[in-house]
């Protein structure tokens, strides 16, 4: 079947996120090594806002955003694995790119969650909400953060080669839809984008704004 071209894919939104998370993911891990620890709360505190963002936007968003248009059974994702994946290429994560989303999504909020209420060793640097919890529990904290990241690292990675992969071996491009918010590649527009309405992205943008500003504000009332 030759080409429908273009199709929309991605909405603003969703590409936004994705791209600034890719970023401010990188700049948390500089911080960090350079020492530059009210830097890196920062961050950390957009990173918040961005993934509260991203869940609920999976529930509310756009259909291709959605977690329900996405995420399919384990026994479904085994069967994608098992065929050919030369069926028609239509909108949106296949089986196997939904469950990246889903495990990327997961660390960050482990991520986020042991980073507030971390402590460093001297118990000088120390997360917006360290003081709920008492210093070997926020040590623990540190330290799961620390190792949590290196799991998201080789997740991430994973996730660059699976893209390289497709690139190469696929000839399908995933980069450039993420970029333009359509792909020239689909041959089955179905399920092609529709986009949530301005009331559904403003709550969830307020939402998001406000836990993560509350958050780093070690919830002052």
């Amino acid at each position: 079947m030759s080409p429908i071209s273009p199709v929309r894919v991605w909405d603003v939104p969703t590409r936004l996120f994705h791209w600034l998370l890719f970023a401010l993911v990188c700049f948390s891990w500089g911080s960090a090594e350079y020492g530059k620890m009210d830097l890196h709360r920062l961050s950390g505190s957009i990173v918040l806002g961005l993934v509260t963002f991203r869940l609920i936007w999976g529930f509310i968003g756009s259909n291709t955003a959605r977690f329900g248009g996405f995420l399919r059974s384990p026994a479904g994702a085994l069967a994608y694995l098992r065929s050919d994946s030369a069926g028609p290429r239509t909108p949106g994560h296949n089986p196997i790119g939904g469950y990246s989303v889903l495990a990327m999504l997961l660390l960050l909020m482990l991520q986020i969650g042991t980073g507030l209420f971390s402590v460093d060793i001297d118990g000088l640097e120390s997360g917006p909400l360290s003081f709920l919890v008492s210093f070997d529990q926020g040590r623990t904290a540190a330290a799961i953060h620390s190792l949590s990241f290196t799991v998201l690292q080789i997740v991430v990675a994973i996730h660059i080669l699976a893209v390289l992969f497709y690139l190469v071996v696929r000839k399908r491009n995933l980069v450039v839809p993420m970029i333009t918010g359509t792909d020239r590649q689909i041959d089955d527009a179905t399920g092609e984008l529709v986009p949530a309405g301005w009331g559904r992205l403003l709550v969830a943008a307020a939402i998001a704004l406000g836990l993560a500003w509350w958050t780093a504000k070690g919830f002052a009332v």
